[in-house]
């Protein structure tokens, strides 16, 4: 099983927090529902495709909308959670403040690469054993060996699996071991794509069926590209449409409508 490792072996028994915060779901099948996001640092991808401009130094980069979680030339502003009670008591104190226990979503970056990490596993355990509602959104790409970490079997995947689009090989974005591992052994999974006006054009709909068929049961999830709600609004009809005649679930990005960017809401 392929599992591409961007961290140093220097570095286990660790994993990066680029942000939490408590807010609502924006997409799939959860949107609309008050959670806490847990974003993670680092990711086997970078979807140049998705056309996200911004800088690294004094260099332009184009990648997904999640560029600050992505890009480790931003790892000196990622938080290194070497410790699990201390995001343990900060997540506890977050809860007695709201004063009640909202869905947790761990997401990234590709919060995956973590899974096999103590540090990251304590956490988890502890989300679960509070009999907390949790999903992980993943690309789909990392190999769960669900024997060996049993704690993941009570988690929900939102599988954002690539597409041509996304502008990375075929080969890298798409891992049938891994997603058919999370189809047998997962509590709850789901297919989350990611689209724009000109792939449905090209076609899109044959590779979502490919993908499809390698977990016939998940619900399939369509939501237009788009880091900002200008680039959103070029997309959103083309794909509402698209989910008309193919019969998919259409999923806006509420966070982005409302406020205009991915980060931190």
């Amino acid at each position: 099983m392929r599992t591409e490792n961007i961290f140093s072996k220097k570095e286990k028994s660790v994993f990066w927090l680029t942000e939490h915060f408590l807010s609502i779901q924006g997409e799939g099948r959860y949107a609309g529902m008050p959670s806490y996001f847990l974003r993670t640092g680092g990711c086997n991808m970078s979807c140049p495709g998705f056309g996200a401009k911004y800088s690294a130094g004094n260099e332009s980069r184009t990648g997904c909308d999640t560029w600050f979680a992505s890009d480790r030339f931003f790892i000196n502003k990622w938080q290194k959670i070497d410790n699990a009670k201390i995001l343990i008591d900060t997540i506890k104190s977050t809860f007695d403040e709201i004063g009640y226990k909202p869905h947790i979503v761990i997401t990234g970056g590709e919060p995956l690469l973590y899974h096999n990490d103590r540090v990251f596993l304590d956490v988890v355990k502890f989300l679960i054993n509070e009999n907390l509602c949790l999903t992980f959104e993943t690309n789909g790409t990392v190999f769960i060996d669900f024997s060996k970490f049993p704690v993941y079997k009570e988690c929900i995947f939102a599988l954002s699996v690539k597409l041509s689009n996304s502008m990375e090989p075929e080969q890298k974005r798409i891992v049938p071991e891994a997603l058919r591992s999370i189809s047998v052994s997962a509590r709850e999974y789901f297919l989350k794509f990611t689209i724009d006006s000109d792939s449905i054009i090209d076609g899109i709909e044959t590779e979502i069926e490919r993908i499809r068929g390698l977990i016939p049961s998940a619900e399939v999830y369509c939501m237009p590209l788009g880091h900002d709600k200008k680039t959103l609004e070029k997309n959103d009809k083309a794909v509402f449409e698209f989910c008309v005649r193919h019969n998919y679930t259409y999923c806006d990005r509420l966070h982005i409508r409302i406020f205009n960017t991915s980060k931190g809401v």
